[in-house]
């Protein structure tokens, strides 16, 4: 997965969560489960068709997000975590955690 080499550890960390969408498609994920990708154009307000699409496809491209095709018609696509997203439970947790800290102070 890295071909890479990096000086800190934060910048491959970055290069896989890092955007505006990743860490709430994670986070949504991980919070409230298998999504399909309507759900996520109704959750996520402002994002666009294509964006979320590249960000769903580098997800599972990284191995974060496992996508499941069923045959069915019209085709049926869901998006769960991999047990390496599940991982990621405690930054993204403290993110949010630091979020919620920062707006309660304002």
């Amino acid at each position: 997965m890295t071909s890479k080499n990096y000086q800190y550890p934060v910048e491959y960390t970055l290069k896989l969560i890092g955007g505006k969408w990743k860490p709430l498609i994670l986070f949504i994920l991980l919070e409230e489960g298998t999504k399909r990708f309507g759900e996520f154009r109704k959750i996520i307000d402002g994002i666009t068709q294509g964006v979320l699409t590249t960000q769903l496809r580098e997800l599972e491209n990284d191995g974060l997000v496992e996508r499941k095709i069923y045959a069915t018609v019209p085709p049926k696509v869901e998006y769960s975590l991999s047990p390496l997203g599940k991982t990621l439970y405690p930054i993204l947790k403290g993110m949010c955690d630091w979020g919620s800290k920062q707006l309660n102070q304002n």
